[in-house]
């Protein structure tokens, strides 16, 4: 995996953020879901570095980057402050400019990445999310069921750290083979560094911290920007598995709508793990947009 990349760590932000590194040509930062790793662009990323400088990295809380502890107020796991995490990475690496094609838990900092740093991010592609306001407001029992992890993991503290430490590669299957192509999308490689990092210490912590802040003060960061007038201004592209909860219970393109300016997208022919399922459709979608060959 990663032939040509080099692995590194950078201090930002107050974390340690881990990345893989490689290519050549504009600046292009991969951003990963939950409970995953940058690991999940393990398919796309060496044709990715043909076309650009690759920069993919571990969320804090996730993978070999830092995992505070989590705060009352949850700023520590805020989207703001993870979305400064990746600003100070690309400060750090030369980038003041940069285009994102981010995932999940991911593409949440993606989103606000691209609205308190908005004059960096270029372009951005988002990957089988609708924003996370409408989301929760959108809330059915058809979505609670599937997207269950979203108010298990927000109880308090300790229960739900306390669980995944448990048995971490039984929560990692709970949650990654209960979508719509169960666990055949993941190479027994890449399971096998899914596995070794939700069983680190501070993982749980991360997790946990990182939806709960998105129940809280990732809402009232987002109500600020919608009372404000506040949109992404960059040209985005979204995408989501037609088989999965977006397309099933939400209207993406139009909720996104409401919040960006520029926004195209579509359903695919896949479930929730896009990269790791249908890795050549989601070069042949995304290449020519991150290039800026259409909006």
């Amino acid at each position: 995996m990663f032939q040509g990349f080099e692995k590194n760590k950078r201090q930002v932000n107050g974390v340690e953020i881990a990345f893989r590194q490689g290519g050549n040509g504009p600046a292009l930062l991969l951003l990963h879901g939950h409970p995953q790793t940058h690991v999940i662009w393990h398919k796309i990323a060496e044709t990715l570095a043909q076309h650009f400088t690759v920069i993919t990295a571990d969320l804090r809380g996730y993978g070999d980057s830092s995992k505070p502890d989590d705060d009352p107020e949850h700023v520590n796991y805020s989207k703001r402050t993870m979305a400064a995490d990746m600003a100070e990475l690309m400060s750090a690496l030369g980038f003041e400019h940069f285009k994102v094609l981010a995932h999940d838990r991911g593409a949440r900092v993606a989103h606000r990445l691209g609205i308190d740093h908005a004059g960096r991010v270029e372009r951005m592609v988002l990957l089988d999310i609708a924003p996370t306001l409408a989301m929760y407001r959108g809330t059915t029992e058809a979505f609670a069921r599937s997207y269950w992890h979203w108010f298990f993991l927000i109880r308090p503290q300790p229960l739900p750290e306390m669980l995944i430490q448990s048995d971490p590669a039984q929560y990692l299957k709970s949650v990654m083979g209960a979508r719509s192509a169960g666990m055949a999308p993941f190479s027994s490689e890449a399971l096998a560094e899914y596995e070794r990092c939700l069983s680190l210490p501070g993982t749980a912590t991360g997790i946990c911290g990182d939806y709960r802040a998105s129940a809280t003060i990732d809402l009232e960061h987002d109500q600020a920007d919608i009372d404000a007038g506040v949109k992404l201004t960059c040209p985005l592209k979204v995408m989501w598995g037609a088989e999965g909860a977006i397309e099933a219970c939400f209207d993406a393109l139009a909720e996104w709508r409401k919040v960006a300016t520029q926004v195209d997208g579509k359903a695919l022919p896949c479930g929730h793990y896009i990269a790791e399922e249908i890795p050549e459709l989601l070069l042949e979608e995304a290449l020519p947009f991150l290039s800026g060959n259409n909006i």
